[in-house]
C-alpha cells in the first residue's frame, strides 16, 4: 500500500489573471491575459500547458532530492476541479525512497516580460522543499546558473 506523506503544493497559477463568476482576480490595467490555468477540470494536468520534468532520476540532479519524479501518474500529480495537487509518496522507485512530480511549462508558456500571479498552499515539516521558479527556455549564457533563475516561491522546511 502506498502511503501519502503530504501534499507538496496545491497550486493555482496564472499570468495576470481573469475575472469571472468564480470571483477570480481581475486583470490589472495595462496587462493582457496571455496564459493561465485555473485547474477547473479533473484528472492529469493539462498536457497543452504542462510537461513533466524527470531529469535527475538516474544521476542525482539538482539538490540531491530523495524523490523519483514520475510522469503522468495521478498518484503524484492530479487536478481536482479547483487545484493542482503534487504529492510526495513514500514508495521505492529506482534508487529512491519517494515519488513525486515536477511540472514545467517549457515550450508551452514562454514570456520575456510578464506579471506572474500564483496561489499556493504549502506543507510544513522537516525535509520538504516546495518551490515555484522560472528558468529560460533557451540557455543563451550557458547552463544554470549562468542563464538565470527567478524564484517565485521557495520554502525549505
Amino acid at each position: 500500500m502506498k502511503k501519502i506523506t503530504g501534499v507538496l503544493i496545491v497550486l493555482a497559477f496564472l499570468i495576470a489573471s481573469c475575472e469571472n463568476e468564480k470571483n477570480e482576480i481581475p486583470v490589472p490595467e495595462g496587462y493582457k491575459l496571455i496564459w493561465n490555468d485555473e485547474f477547473d477540470y479533473n484528472g492529469l494536468p493539462d498536457a497543452e500547458k504542462w510537461s513533466y520534468d524527470t531529469v535527475g532520476n538516474d544521476y542525482g540532479w539538482g539538490n540531491n532530492e530523495l524523490q523519483f519524479y514520475t510522469s503522468h501518474d495521478k498518484d503524484n500529480a492530479f487536478v481536482d476541479g479547483e487545484h493542482l495537487h503534487i504529492k510526495a509518496i513514500k514508495e521505492d522507485k529506482g534508487d529512491h525512497d519517494y515519488t513525486s512530480a515536477r511540472l514545467i511549462t517549457k515550450n508551452k508558456g514562454d514570456w520575456k516580460y510578464a506579471r506572474i500571479e500564483t496561489r499556493a498552499k504549502l506543507p510544513s515539516g522537516r525535509g520538504i522543499w516546495p518551490a515555484i521558479w522560472m528558468l529560460p527556455t533557451d540557455w543563451e549564457y550557458g547552463g544554470w546558473p549562468e542563464s538565470g533563475e527567478i524564484d517565485i516561491m521557495e520554502h525549505v522546511g
